[in-house]
Formats: structure tokens, C-alpha cells, sequence
């Protein structure tokens, strides 16, 4: 009894740490990093099916599980000539309706902070 005490306060510093859950298209993955390393996620460009842009406004369309809207985007713009743009989903869509065709998410260019017809380029992956 007492060798298990002082095992278990010899392994108390080795179980201190972070534990991260992340869910990836219905996965989990569990990583486990010791107190004092600090986390970075790799951002993931969302694989974008089409993308318009008549001068006001961005159209994009994207796959969707039924619960996916502009608002689940994170859009980052890098000044240039082209602007570069990339969306970044925030959260899964876990929703279960399976939108073959995809949803169409749409920006103004006022609401990205672009100029109209301000030329950009989307940094994101194409998927058919």
C-alpha cells in the first residue's frame, strides 16, 4: 500500500499535461502534450467548389451537412495586387442532410473590407 502511494506521487509530475480533443468529419482524436508545450493547430484551407465574384459581392459554394452558412467561415484577406483570401471552416457541419450539390456561402466586398472589383485571389483548394 504504501510503495503504491509513493509511486503514485513520483508519477504525479509526469500526468500533468493538456488534453485536447478535436472532431474531424466524425473522428476524435485525442492528443495528449505535456503542461508546458504550447498547441498549434494547422490551419486548414476548406476545399471550396466554386467561387464567383461580380464586382460586389464573393459567392462561394461549399460542401455542407446541412448546418452550413457564411457565418461558420473564418475568412482571412492579405493585402496585394491580387488580395489573397482564404476561408477556414470554425467548426465541422455535423448536421446529416448531405447537400450533394453543396450551399452557397456569399461575402460583400464591403463586408470582406474590399474595394468593388478589387482583384482576389482565393488561396483555398478546389473540389468537384
Amino acid at each position: 500500500m504504501r510503495l503504491a502511494a509513493v509511486a503514485a506521487v513520483a508519477l504525479l509530475p509526469l500526468l500533468g499535461g493538456c488534453v485536447i480533443y478535436s472532431s474531424d468529419g466524425g473522428e476524435r482524436k485525442v492528443n495528449i502534450n505535456p503542461a508546458n508545450q504550447v498547441v498549434t493547430q494547422p490551419e486548414v484551407l476548406e476545399a471550396v467548389r466554386k467561387v464567383d465574384f461580380d464586382g460586389q459581392r464573393m459567392n462561394v459554394v461549399v460542401g455542407s451537412n446541412g448546418c452550413t452558412e457564411a457565418s461558420s467561415f473564418e475568412v482571412k484577406i492579405k493585402d496585394g495586387d491580387p488580395a489573397e483570401l482564404s476561408l477556414t471552416r470554425r467548426a465541422p457541419d455535423l448536421c446529416k442532410a448531405l447537400v450533394r450539390e453543396g450551399v452557397v456561402v456569399s461575402w460583400t466586398y464591403a463586408e470582406l473590407g474590399l474595394e468593388p472589383g478589387q482583384p482576389v485571389r482565393v488561396l483555398n483548394p478546389i473540389s468537384l
